[in-house]
């Protein structure tokens, strides 16, 4: 096929933004709706851009719009595209008032609740006029807006090593173990089992969750089934309130009761369970300097809550 002519003048930025929000929503409909466009209006432009790449982005199906292998790559291409902008337009922000500033951090469980808001709060007393944004969400949700250049950086759990999309660096590594709150009825007792604790509730990771997939394996290695009166939550707030208004045994990795009055540890060894803690870039952008100053604390204080581990 003859090479598509994407510099004459008939690709628009809108193209661009349409197939992202294609490929994240799945449907025309949903796409329409998150770029407040008429269903009409989107077709139109897919058809529009389809014919300037010559080739068929999506297949259309009864439940929605699956990408081929040419939507997908084509979406690839356009969300670093439209991660280049935005990092240009903030830069230019920045260059203009070094004061201000956003910076854009996603995060999920394992990184969210001891290390970010140390590094936040530091971050916050030295440019006091630069904007923090933080956003939750699954790994996997995580890393496509890191694609799209919806955030900056990823702290949280590392699942997977350096590759030619995302660069990945280490802060620390971390044990889970199993946590109550602090007057439970195993609290304080030691050389307890799993035998011990099975008779109580238990909050569990979701199943779309590496830590679960984990623990399924950690019980099949011992022969037991998963408890069977349990709650599944990957929110801190809900794991910690149940926690402390009931008897529930939580997995959660360990820095996040150390410093909780109101939390406990019990001592049944999940080993080799664990992960490493660290931050995912962009392999293809460089950083703001906001985004540059976020790192750097997020480095130090990792350092110091674990000295000699962090990089």
């Amino acid at each position: 096929m003859d090479m598509p002519k994407l510099l004459d003048g008939r690709l628009k930025l809108r193209h661009l933004i349409l197939v992202d929000a294609l490929t994240r929503q799945g449907s025309v409909i949903g796409a329409a709706a998150a770029l407040h466009v008429t269903q009409p209006v989107a077709t139109r432009s897919l058809h529009d851009l389809e014919s300037i790449l010559g080739v068929t982005l999506y297949e259309r199906g009864p439940r929605g719009v699956t990408p081929t292998i040419f939507g997908e790559a084509f979406t690839s291409h356009a969300r670093a595209v439209l991660a280049q902008l935005n990092q240009a337009g903030r830069h230019v922000v920045e260059l203009a008032d070094a004061d201000r500033g956003t910076v854009v951090v996603g995060t999920h469980l394992a990184g969210s609740n001891v290390l970010l808001p140390v590094a936040i709060a530091r971050l916050k007393a030295e440019r006091p006029l630069l904007t923090v944004i933080v956003r939750e969400g699954s790994p996997e949700v995580l890393m496509v807006e890191l694609e799209a250049g919806r955030v900056d950086l990823i702290v949280g759990r590392l699942t997977s090593p350096t590759d030619e999309f995302a660069v990945r660096s280490t802060l620390y590594e971390e044990s889970v173990e199993l946590v109550t709150r602090a007057d439970h009825p195993l609290a304080g007792r030691t050389a307890l089992t799993l035998d011990d604790v099975r008779a109580f509730p238990w909050i569990l990771p979701g199943t779309e969750t590496a830590l679960r997939r984990e623990l399924e394996e950690f019980y099949v290695r011992h022969g037991i089934r998963l408890p069977e009166n349990r709650v599944e939550a990957t929110s801190f707030l809900t794991v910690r309130r149940l926690l402390v208004e009931t008897d529930m045994i939580a997995v959660l990795p360990s820095l996040i009761a150390r410093d909780d009055d109101r939390l406990t540890t019990v001592p049944v060894p999940l080993d080799p369970i664990g992960h490493s803690v660290g931050i995912t870039l962009s392999a293809s952008r460089t950083l703001s300097p906001s985004a540059e100053a976020l790192v750097g604390n997020l480095r130090q204080i990792a350092a110091e809550m674990i000295p000699g581990r962090g990089n």
